[in-house]
């Protein structure tokens, strides 16, 4: 059944619409017609991830319904990465292995692979991470009876054993978003909804944006995921697990962006690559950008309040946050989160914590962050 949907969030005993859909298909979800089985280019850059490399490129090979084509790019690893990938290739024709002389890095890597795809779809698969069985023949049902989607995400499995958890399955739905409205509410969000590799992108609409963004340190993802929404509609499956996403120590994703600051500073550079690009085409992009600067420049105030109730001024670089936050949005004295700072600030480090409500603004601050991550689990938003 196809019905309009809005998504919503209840706080305080009210519901807030948070994001209306284009489309809602509940279960049971169209299967992928008699006899269609579409070329999905899966890349999987690797560096030094042999272990790890196995069982990324068996969740590929397992999957049903689609025709995979796997292309690991070595990335100059010293482990044995790339004869564990030549294993593979060289009985299994659906496997391509790029080596690169130098190491590079994971974008070169992603670029070079995606280079030589052929596929109607594309997925970028980390090698420590793997797809879920089904993942993808349920991604192209629902690109098929959307064409005008050029993304389908669904929820990631978060995990940090030594082995893959089995993924949940169950009844799948389907949101269908107006690709320029999801840009919108993560603008005014500021933040990253999906972790890579529960995305897949429509080949057609990746050729019409281009690859990955050289100009990012480590979010390139996220700048692709919004550079789609500004062509192209955007689709969710909801329910079963789309992909397993291993946390650890030495993952890429844990390392490269280190530290609150940094993290927003890349984000800030996201934004500005998006709208230096097919963002700003859109009719509303000035105003989406200045809500995404907004987003950010509070989120940045915050981190100073928060530093400022927990007693943790000697971990929290205050005046590069104030700093970062007036740089980006130059209203930012025009915002709740600057009021609050003040407070703290004019009472000083050793009264903070002690000011009227303290506990109340933690506990909010915990049920916000639950909230927040409910939502992404729950509805991808």
């Amino acid at each position: 059944m196809t019905e309009p949907v809005n998504a919503t969030d209840r706080r305080r005993g009210r519901t807030r619409q948070l994001l209306p859909a284009k489309a809602f298909v509940s279960h049971p979800v169209p299967e992928l017609a008699p006899g269609r089985m579409a070329k999905v280019s899966i890349i999987i850059p690797c560096y030094n991830y042999a272990r790890f490399l196995p069982d990324s490129i068996g969740s590929t090979l397992s999957q049903q319904g689609v025709e995979p084509e796997v292309i690991v790019v070595d990335d100059a690893s010293t482990d044995d990465s790339a004869a564990v990938a030549r294993a593979f290739a060289e009985t299994d024709s659906r496997i391509t292995l790029i080596q690169h002389k130098t190491n590079t890095n994971h974008v070169v890597a992603f670029n070079d692979g995606y280079a030589v795809a052929s596929g109607e779809f594309i997925v970028r698969l980390d090698a420590d991470d793997l797809l879920a069985p089904g993942s993808l023949a349920r991604a192209v049902a629902l690109f098929d009876r959307f064409q005008s989607v050029g993304l389908v995400y669904g929820h990631p499995r978060h995990f940090a054993t030594a082995d893959p958890p089995a993924p949940t399955s169950g009844d799948a739905s389907w949101t269908v978003w107006d690709g320029a409205a999801w840009l919108g509410e993560r603008c005014r969000r500021g933040y990253n909804a999906i972790t890579t590799p529960e995305a897949v992108v429509r080949a057609s609409v990746m050729k019409e944006i281009g690859p990955l963004s050289l100009r990012l340190r480590f979010a390139q993802d996220m700048e692709m995921w919004l550079r789609v929404a500004a062509v192209a509609d955007v689709g969710r499956i909801n329910g079963p697990d789309q992909a397993l996403h291993r946390d650890h120590a030495n993952s890429m994703s844990e390392n490269a962006g280190h530290g609150k600051l940094l993290d927003l500073h890349e984000r800030r550079l996201v934004f500005e690559t998006l709208f230096d690009g097919p963002g700003g085409r859109l009719p509303d992009g000035r105003r989406m950008h200045d809500a995404a600067k907004r987003a950010l420049a509070a989120e940045a105030l915050e981190e100073v309040c928060r530093a400022y109730d927990r007693g943790r001024l000697k971990t929290v670089d205050v005046d590069d946050f104030v700093h970062f936050a007036k740089e980006t949005f130059p209203d930012a004295s025009q915002l709740p989160e600057w009021r609050a700072m003040t407070l703290r600030r004019r009472v000083g480090a050793t009264m903070a914590p002690f000011l009227p409500n303290a506990y109340v603004r933690i506990a909010r601050r915990r049920l916000a962050h639950e909230s927040r991550r409910r939502q992404l689990a729950q509805l991808g938003l």
